[in-house]
């Protein structure tokens, strides 16, 4: 297949990078020529004009996408022209605006559910799309073999397809990333004033919360542009249920049945998010081991876990301020919980006593659970005096 991709930053240059692996002719544009040539420099497509493409992606902005999908309509009057904006409704009366009814047959909103914190050229990654949600908004109008095209783009990106109403996109992005975007912004934005000493005091919930913070501000200003009115009704939404639990934290009667309320509904709303792979959500046991942070003591870990013959089913870290020593709960069935924890203490790794119905005889291995004290003594398992010893001699050593 001969694609065309206009605008070469972090998603028009992974698709590329994408594409071109699976051997398609990929032929690469930028408003930026430097921007243009640093794609085609990373293997993402060819720096040319195209004679003749089967499909035009348009991986521009979202607020010039419009403009640039119908100049595309009509420069290759004979390829399918698709883009990956995040927002579909506007870009699609944009379209319908200027484009006519022909022109219209041979466009197809898609936008990839993929992307990363960092933008541009240099950040893309050929696998950015493996096993994402490729959304594709047709409708019963659409070619066949028009939308065969886009399905096997979307494929070959290694990309999941759905089909979806674009009105129905746009109001579930909102929810699902535009709006979360705004509040882990308006939560980091919190901590510019706070002192260094008490930004010491973060944990992972912080950073769980706050990693999207990072984007890109042009882009995400231009997002939010785009689906400003989906967006703003989930935040009235949420700012209303802020306001109920401000109201609430003054304490008077009936506040704790708010308050507790507000945490019963997000846990709700949590338990409805899709599990692995798309599946329905799972409970999982969470199995912690406490380990120097210490050159190839993950990878020891892992290997003993695989071992034991126990499947990984997510892994979350925490570190120790202060002290190069670490903790990581690994998810895993709840029938193979015990199992799990038995094997590991076996094996010499640090798990809390409060998991085991006894505290392992032996000493940590070197390789494993040995460190300081974690900061919560009185519901932390105490360490041995080899293990704190230890912690102390390699306290500025590496990274797992």
């Amino acid at each position: 297949m001969r694609v065309h991709i206009i605008g070469a930053g972090l998603l028009g240059t992974s698709l590329g990078l994408a594409l071109t692996r699976r051997g398609h002719a990929v032929t690469l544009d930028d408003a930026s020529p430097t921007v243009r040539r640093l794609a085609a420099d990373m293997g993402a497509g060819r720096a040319d004009d195209p004679e003749a493409p089967d499909v035009v992606v348009v991986a521009t902005p979202p607020d010039v996408a419009g403009e640039t999908i119908v100049g595309a309509l009509r420069r290759w009057p004979r390829a399918t022209v698709t883009d990956v904006a995040s927002v579909k409704g506007a870009i699609l009366e944009r379209v319908r605006a200027a484009a006519t009814g022909p022109e219209l047959d041979r466009y197809i909103g898609c936008h990839p559910m993929a992307g990363r914190e960092k933008s541009g050229a240099a950040a893309a990654r050929a696998d950015l799309f493996a096993a994402r949600p490729w959304v594709v908004c047709s409708d019963a109008d659409t070619p066949p073999e028009r939308l065969d095209e886009v399905i096997a783009l979307a494929r070959d990106a290694g990309g999941s397809v759905v089909h979806l109403d674009p009105d129905f996109h746009d109001s579930s992005v909102a929810r699902v990333s535009h709006a979360p975007q705004v509040l882990a912004t308006l939560l980091a934005a919190q901590l510019r004033a706070m002192p260094a000493e008490g930004i010491a005091l973060a944990g992972q919930g912080l950073r769980d919360t706050t990693r999207i913070a990072a984007s890109d501000p042009g882009l995400w200003t231009q997002i939010l542009a785009g689906n400003a009115a989906e967006v703003r009704a989930v935040l009235a939404e949420v700012r209303a249920d802020l306001d109920e639990v401000i109201a609430a934290l003054g304490l008077g009667p009936g506040a704790l049945a708010v308050i507790a309320g507000a945490l019963t509904a997000g846990n709700e709303g949590h338990e409805r998010i899709p599990g692995k792979h798309g599946a329905a959500p799972t409970k999982y046991a969470d199995v912690t081991v406490f380990l120097d942070d210490r050159p190839g003591t993950l990878a020891r870990l892992f290997a003993d876990i695989g071992e034991l013959g126990i499947n990984i089913e997510d892994i979350r870290m925490e570190h120790a301020t202060g002290i190069k020593l670490g903790s990581v709960e690994v998810a895993v069935l709840p029938a193979a919980q015990a199992a799990l924890e038995e094997g590991l203490a076996e094996r010499g790794w640090w798990i809390p006593a409060a998991a085991l119905s006894e505290e392992p005889a032996r000493e940590p291995r070197r390789a494993g659970g040995t460190g300081a004290q974690p900061a919560d003594a009185d519901s932390a398992p105490q360490p041995q005096p080899q293990q704190a010893q230890h912690a102390a001699q390699h306290a500025g050593e590496g990274a797992p």
